[in-house]
């Protein structure tokens, strides 16, 4: 299992990737910044699902799994320990 700064910081890299201008916190709420459209959130979920070799169950599709790096990493965290593994 990675730790948490390694989850957070492959996150990080994903966003600032497609958003190289932004400065971004790890405690910021990426859809207040106002850059984050449906598309990219599906974006997200994708790269997780796929970095991070899980399938996040539809219960934690919910915004606020979302809406921070450390949010992510949070989910990430909790889909690996119960065990959901990607589907493929």
């Amino acid at each position: 299992m990675m730790t948490t700064e390694q989850i957070t910081s492959a996150i990080r890299e994903f966003i600032l990737g497609r958003y190289p201008e932004l400065e971004l916190r790890d405690d910021e709420d990426i859809f207040r910044l106002g850059f984050v459209n449906s598309l990219f959130a599906m974006e997200l979920v994708l790269f997780i699902e796929s970095h991070f070799q899980l399938s996040i169950p539809n219960e934690e599709l919910a915004l606020d799994g979302f809406r921070t790096v450390d949010a992510m990493a949070a989910l990430v965290e909790r889909t690996a320990t119960s065990g959901v593994a990607a589907k493929g």
